[in-house]
């Protein structure tokens, strides 16, 4: 019979990605992205129905607040639309973030007793989200549905080809700054306390309860576009609601960033992981 040895070592590489590995784990991406599910409605009275009711209670506030009495227009597109939309795929991004900001802490017990890749867990962190995402979306068409029948919106449907990208974007720009933020507080905790509070503040910075192009032209929409999560929204808003503001330069820009931060988070990750079970 043929013999099978596997040898665990020290990593030396800042960059080290092992994807190979992380395929060999697959079945272990499975069962954790399915914890995070069955984790996340345990011992709740209504479940997974949160995953509706949420976005449309929050959706219902904001048009009420800044559609009716603020007054912020939506390029032409039904208010409660807009707000639920652009609210679909803020929660995907954030939640990217803020499950992975929590990496080390959470995670704790099972890093310090059995070996597996430890990319597993943001991976699967974001496989669930996308999930939640996509339940959220089933939500969205079915008002887009009813708002198309009445002609009051005309999506782009070629673009909905973008779609997988723009997750793929937002996903990759989540789980780096969420890694980078979860090797630090294993050191320092209280920057878990400002996680929320950032996110927070980010949206507001983000064209997500407001349209880009309510923002005046020059340093305004410029700081705005600079948001490497401004031009994601822009494209799925453009191919879901059929208004949005496309602009190619930033876009480009907004992915050399994702790279970036996923680059710096992967190596901050490698270097943490390392010795943070003696900081943790």
């Amino acid at each position: 019979m043929a013999e099978y040895h596997t040898h665990i070592s020290a990593k030396h590489k800042w960059l080290e990605l092992n994807l190979k590995e992380v395929w060999n784990y697959r079945d272990l991406i499975y069962l954790f992205t399915k914890r995070n599910f069955v984790v996340s409605y345990k011992q709740t009275i209504l479940g997974p129905a949160w995953l509706f009711l949420t976005p449309l209670m929050s959706s219902l506030v904001q048009a009420f607040v800044f559609g009716e009495i603020a007054g912020i227009g939506t390029d032409g597109v039904p208010t409660y639309l807009f707000y639920l939309c652009s609210n679909a795929i803020w929660a995907y991004f954030a939640n990217c973030l803020t499950t992975n900001a929590s990496t080390f802490t959470e995670n704790a017990g099972v890093f310090g007793k059995v070996y597996f890749p430890r990319l597993v867990t943001p991976i699967s962190n974001v496989i669930s989200t996308i999930i939640r995402f996509f339940i959220q979306m089933i939500m969205v068409c079915l008002f887009l549905a009813y708002f198309l029948i009445r002609g009051e919106v005309q999506p782009h449907w070629a673009a909905w080809l973008m779609i997988p990208v723009e997750l793929v974007h937002l996903g990759i720009l989540g789980m780096g700054c969420g890694i980078i933020i979860s090797s630090m507080t294993t050191k320092y905790r209280d920057l878990t306390v400002l996680v929320e509070f950032g996110v927070q503040l980010w949206m507001y910075l983000t064209p997500i309860v407001y349209p880009l192009s309510t923002a005046a032209e020059g340093w305004m929409r410029t700081g705005l576009l600079l948001n490497p999560v401004t031009c994601s929204v822009e494209v799925m808003r453009y191919a879901i609601l059929g208004q949005g503001s496309l602009h190619w330069g930033f876009y480009g820009l907004s992915w050399a960033v994702t790279l970036l931060v996923a680059v710096l988070g992967i190596m901050i990750f490698n270097r943490v992981e390392r010795t943070f079970m003696d900081t943790v």
